[in-house]
């Protein structure tokens, strides 16, 4: 797998986003087009990167803040650029609870330090089941 295609530059990891992979699951697909209320054919997503920042299943017209910085500036992800992390990463309590979008500053240090291919491979999953499935703990 290309784990630099199929991580979005703002840290998500696509290659583990039950969206993308609703694309060769058919049944996943469906419990997302009812749970989401969008007809079959939207409910998957091939990718930030290979959506060019506008995942089709939201009906964006216009890239998200992250991708259109990361293609203005030239790099891959976030965490190269001089001014990380901005507000573009900025978490959110809405729907906090049912995407991960509060764990990308973390994802991308943990790629930072860790490297991509080590990330994607012993850690990404990890990150999503402590977010959605553990008990908060100090």
């Amino acid at each position: 797998m290309n784990y630099e295609w199929m991580t979005a530059p703002c840290g998500l990891d696509c290659f583990n986003c039950s969206m993308y992979l609703a694309n060769e699951n058919e049944e996943l697909r469906a419990k997302i087009s009812k749970n989401m209320g969008i007809p079959f054919e939207q409910a998957v997503c091939k990718g930030c990167r290979e959506e060019a920042g506008k995942p089709d299943f939201l009906n964006w017209t216009e890239p998200c803040n992250v991708y259109r910085c990361i293609t203005k500036r030239k790099l891959d992800f976030c965490y190269q650029c001089s001014d990380f992390p901005c507000d573009n990463l900025h978490p959110y309590a809405d729907r906090a609870s049912e995407v991960p979008h509060n764990t990308k500053v973390f994802n991308l240090c943990l790629i930072k330090k860790m490297g991509l291919e080590s990330w994607a491979k012993t850690k990404a999953k990890d990150v999503k089941h402590t977010y959605f499935k553990e008990k908060f703990r100090l």
